[in-house]
């Protein structure tokens, strides 16, 4: 007899913690961009001398509630990793979820060094400790990603289709926020808009490649391997573009001219390419054998 609730199953809860991890990306670059992970006097894991400071908005409590929107998430993902060896599920949903959890240890030791200039390591705001924060926590993203569609099963090729639409709107949905293009002010509320939708826009190129990979090896109805195939190099190629134009959105190098015009042409091929790659999908046709998919629990 089990204790979880029936509608509780592994999809749904991988999928909410890979939620959880696209909000903890956002506040992080919300938390940065407004300075405030130079507040709690440069204090870790205290808060300037407190567990909890004064709840109203204000440095200190954005750089709090930043690092325990972490912690809540960090459990969620040992625990989906756990899911993983519990159930019966295969070898990569296993590896993708523990491997998330192997280099969590690492994102918490950036992260406590970044926020702990003339604390613990003098020094520890800087840019490659940002980059090395921004990195990591894009690996943990997709891994999770990763977790959530093996683990739920068999994909389709209607996956495949709603996974490249949605690649596509968030690559376009990102281009509003991007400071590549002069839409809005990239303030740090644009800048957390712009890391929720290019995030959900990498996590559906990353469903893309999966769903399309399948597909090559054990054919969808209606998508031919040869289709499919040519979804996974155009996904493939507009996620790598993608990463670009979601590096170049922190301050990791001097922003000239220069890489305003990489920025941009980053974007300008991710967009193509997703487009491309949601065009295939939706007009394939092909013969490949039709399953039900098969539930993850």
């Amino acid at each position: 007899m089990s204790l979880r609730p029936a509608w509780l199953t592994f999809r749904r809860y991988a999928a909410a913690t890979t939620g959880m991890t696209l909000t903890l990306f956002a506040l992080g670059v919300y938390t940065a961009a407004t300075g405030s992970g130079l507040a709690c006097e440069a204090q870790w894991p205290l808060c300037s001398d407190q567990l909890i400071p004064a709840l109203t908005i204000n440095p200190d409590f954005i750089e709090w509630f930043h690092r325990a929107w972490a912690m809540v998430t960090g459990f969620l993902i040992i625990g989906t990793a756990g899911w993983t060896w519990l159930g019966s599920f295969d070898r990569r949903t296993r590896l993708a979820a523990t491997l998330a959890v192997a280099i969590l240890p690492l994102q918490i030791t950036v992260g406590a060094i970044t926020v702990t200039v003339g604390g613990l390591v003098p020094g520890g705001y800087t840019v490659s400790t940002h980059a090395a924060h921004l990195i990591v926590a894009l690996t943990i993203f997709t891994l999770l990603g990763l977790a959530t569609i093996w683990g739920g099963g068999r994909g389709s090729a209607r996956l495949l289709r709603i996974a490249a639409t949605v690649g596509l709107a968030g690559i376009v949905a990102s281009a509003v926020f991007s400071r590549a293009v002069p839409f809005v002010t990239y303030s740090p509320g644009a800048q957390a808009g712009f890391y929720v939708t290019g995030l959900a826009g990498h996590l559906g190129l990353v469903a893309t490649v999966a769903f399309a990979t399948e597909a090559v090896r054990s054919g969808y109805a209606d998508v031919s391997a040869s289709a499919a195939g040519r979804v996974r190099l155009l996904a493939a190629g507009a996620m790598a573009a993608l990463v670009v134009t979601l590096l170049l959105g922190r301050d990791l190098v001097l922003y000239t001219a220069g890489w305003a015009r990489i920025n941009l042409v980053a974007l300008g091929v991710a967009a193509a390419l997703a487009a491309g790659a949601a065009w295939v999908a939706r007009d394939a046709d092909g013969a490949g054998p039709a399953t039900e998919p098969i539930g993850g629990d």
